[in-house]
């Protein structure tokens, strides 16, 4: 199947702007189109990063999951976390890697997946194994953003 690549944002909807009060009609209907990226990632062995995603400057992260799809055999602890550069658990805490499931977004991370900032930023997988000596092991990664969605950071509530 073919690729297609634009730049964005996206917007969809037919009515761009606000003209009166009839909805379907003249009331603003575009939304932003959500954006995904991940990455399939073996578990196996020594500890190690590996790059998930790069999203684009002023995005808002939406959902940041870590689905461990199979496990690791590793003889002690095995964990993997999503972060960024400076913060190997920025995004989810360290996901236990030898139990099938999914682990998703800190509440510590929601100030961060607000605005990412005026910068791209790299989103990164951080594998441990504790004695680095498993052959099994699968993860999958994905992160949902809306891309420069322009949020209003200021509102007053009466």
């Amino acid at each position: 199947m073919g690729k297609t690549t634009f730049s964005g944002p996206v917007l969809a909807g037919t009515i761009n702007e606000t003209t009166g009060s009839t909805l379907g009609s003249n009331v603003k209907n575009t939304g932003y189109v959500t954006m995904a990226q991940g990455k399939d990632v073996a578990i196996t062995g020594a500890s190690a990063n590996t790059n998930i995603a790069v999203i684009p400057a002023n995005s808002q992260i939406l959902f940041v999951h870590v689905d461990v799809t199979e496990v690791s055999n590793d003889t002690n602890a095995a964990t993997f976390s999503v972060g960024n550069a400076s913060n190997a658990t920025a995004f989810t805490a360290a996901a236990n890697c030898k139990a099938l499931g999914r682990t998703s977004q800190s509440s510590a991370a929601l100030g961060l997946m607000a605005n990412v900032g005026a910068s791209d930023i790299k989103v990164v997988g951080v594998f441990t194994g504790t004695d680095g000596d498993g052959n099994t092991g699968a993860i999958t990664t994905s992160v949902t953003y809306l891309q420069d969605n322009g949020l209003q950071r200021t509102f007053t509530i009466a």
